[in-house]
């Protein structure tokens, strides 16, 4: 797949990247083990090393910590295995919002294995749809990706029910993508 030399750097950027950002430091090496390996999965994908048996899709918001990990974690439990969804921030936050958590958990959904996680290069190229919320020109465009925009309240800055709406209207543009995606 990819050298040696090629996984201590990865691993080590992100043991670096997630522990500038970590609130608590005391779990970093075992989430840096985590995103190290989605990372090189991604890198081996976008060198074509390992085929993609669906499309990926990448969301990305400013800190990770509200509208991409909803709309991660609502793309998982609407397709299923027909996507593979990864989320990312350009200035990843140190935690899930708590307000994102409880609103997805009122449908179901639990997201307390998730973490904010940095942008990298090697998950832009491997995603086949980039989904940017308010992260405006961070994410690197790279030719025959499909990048799509949608703009969003950011739930930091809401109450509850803001919450709640922002979820459920990405709910409705996630099946649309979803739609689109699968149909193709």
């Amino acid at each position: 797949m990819v050298n040696e030399e090629t996984v201590e750097r990865v691993v080590f950027e992100s043991y670096t990247a997630l522990a500038r950002t970590a609130a608590v430091q005391t779990h970093v090496a075992s989430l840096a083990e985590k995103f190290a390996r989605d990372r090189l999965t991604a890198l081996a994908q976008s060198r074509g090393l390992i085929v993609k048996q669906v499309p990926e899709v990448l969301f990305v918001c400013v800190q990770n910590s509200g509208r991409s990990q909803m709309a991660a974690a609502l793309t998982r439990q609407i397709a299923g295995d027909q996507v593979h969804v990864r989320s990312a921030g350009s200035q990843p936050g140190e935690w899930i919002l708590p307000e994102v958590a409880l609103v997805l958990a009122e449908i179901g959904l639990d997201v307390t294995d998730e973490f904010p996680k940095p942008l990298t290069d090697d998950v832009v190229r491997a995603a086949d749809a980039v989904v940017t919320m308010g992260c405006g020109d961070a994410c690197p465009l790279y030719p025959g990706k499909r990048y799509v925009d949608w703009q969003l309240d950011d739930p930091a800055d809401l109450d509850l029910d803001g919450v709640r709406r922002v979820r459920d209207d990405i709910r409705d543009r996630v099946e649309q993508l979803l739609g689109e995606l699968t149909s193709a």
